[in-house]
């Protein structure tokens, strides 16, 4: 069923604001937040903004399937600023349900606007009115859009083939919206108030699309969100009233709030000013307190000592795809091994803060081996680390890692909508 007439002036505006996100993320590798951030959807209407958003969001998780379609019907495939035109319209008409003439209409609109020749607008004119009749009927039977080439197999080592397809459908399907509530006593009330299903591990979880703003319970401060793989490693750590604990790389401030509900003495430390505010408003919405230090990890203060310390370093963020479709377009793996090396030394600054006997909770929104279960592994040889045995709320035993510690996958909880990728361990400092 269309919802919008594609050929109006509006609908025109939005699919022109979405194929510049598209060539900003696939021509010139930015990331999509970084986009938005820079005012291109500013001068829309706020309905066209985020029908540009969706659209665009919709386009880099269907890529894969949208060029099986368009190579159909094509002798080869056209340059990149005709082929994501034509990328959005296939989506449109396969994904989005629109009608086929005011999708044909606009793309020929937008191809002839792109300066390109009037044979790329005859093409699309062409290869979309064939779509149009055939492309739904296909669209079922094309697997989803596979991890690229840089990070499939190390993906693929880390579990099987097998699992690997799951993940990718799980990227396609993208992210419910998850909550992790203040008082997490309270779960079956405000589930029952937010029209949210209790996951097994105590996040709430909304399928569908809301304003989070209007939602009951924010006003108040009675929750935040946070996706339930995310708020494990916070739990893991088991900060205690009264303990001193640091959030090492604390923005934008999901597990600061969790463990300063737990009647901590927290300290946030992040780089980034820009992201601490995001910190210092969620704490003052959510009446939470915590002390807060803008500063490179690596030269974090050393005049206290911690009983407990989480450090979710900085990483790939590969497990986050499902929520961040452009990630796989953006990045190239080049830079892997120097974040390896920085987790590792904030591994060892994190160490040297923790009193004797302390905790540290090392974790990374990664779905590679290096970045979770070698770090880990190395970690405890070269201070003496000892795993801390836990017994989380519904963690199953297949998530637990053949090295120690939890190994999340998008893959889990497929009939609920899925979870990020993550590795997280606790570990204990010599006394």
């Amino acid at each position: 069923m269309a919802r919008h007439d594609t050929s109006s002036p509006s609908g025109l505006h939005a699919r022109r604001a979405a194929v510049q996100l598209l060539r900003g993320v696939l021509e010139e590798k930015e990331q999509l937040s970084v986009l938005l951030g820079s005012g291109v959807l500013d001068r829309l209407e706020p309905a066209d903004r985020a029908r540009a958003q969706r659209l665009a969001t919709t386009t880099l998780r269907e890529v894969g399937r949208a060029d099986v379609v368009i190579s159909q019907f094509v002798e080869k495939m056209p340059p990149d600023v005709a082929l994501n035109i034509l990328r959005l319209a296939v989506v449109e008409l396969c994904v989005e349900g629109e009608a086929p003439h005011g999708v044909v209409d606009s793309a020929v609109n937008l191809m002839k606007r792109s300066g390109r020749s009037p044979r790329m607008a005859g093409l699309a004119n062409a290869v979309l009115r064939k779509v149009a009749t055939e492309g739904p009927q296909m669209w079922p039977d094309i697997p989803p859009s596979r991890m690229p080439k840089w990070l499939r197999p190390r993906v693929v080592h880390l579990f099987d083939e097998a699992t690997v397809e799951t993940i990718e459908a799980a990227h396609l399907a993208g992210a419910p919206l998850d909550i992790t509530l203040r008082d997490e006593t309270k779960a079956e009330y405000w589930a029952e108030q937010l029209g949210a299903e209790v996951l097994p591990t105590g996040s709430l979880r909304i399928n569908g699309s809301v304003q989070v703003t209007d939602l009951p319970g924010f006003e108040e401060g009675a929750w935040w969100i946070q996706d339930a793989a995310a708020a494990i490693a916070a739990r893991m750590l088991n900060a205690q009233k009264g303990e001193v604990v640091l959030d090492m790389c604390a923005a934008p401030g999901g597990k600061t709030m969790q463990l300063a509900a737990s009647g901590a003495e927290v300290t946030a430390l992040d780089i980034s000013p820009e992201r601490m505010m995001w910190v210092e408003e969620n704490l003052q919405r959510t009446g939470l307190t915590a002390k807060l230090i803008v500063e490179d990890a690596l030269n974090a203060p050393d005049d206290v000592l911690y009983d407990a310390i989480l450090l979710d370093a900085p990483c790939s963020a590969t497990g986050t795809i499902r929520r961040h479709p452009d990630l796989p377009y953006v990045k190239d793996g080049k830079q892997l091994n120097e974040l390896f090396a920085l987790q590792a030394d904030m591994i060892d600054t994190a160490v040297s803060l923790l009193k004797p006997g302390g905790r540290l909770v090392f974790c990374t929104c990664s779905l590679l081996f290096d970045e979770g279960e070698r770090q880990a592994k190395t970690a405890m040889e070269r201070h003496g680390l000892t795993e801390i045995e836990t017994d989380l709320k519904g963690v199953e035993p297949e998530w637990r890692s053949r090295v120690g510690g939890l190994r999340l996958s998008p893959s889990y909880w497929p009939d609920r909508g899925g979870m990020d990728g993550f590795f997280m361990i606790a570990l204990r400092k010599p006394e």
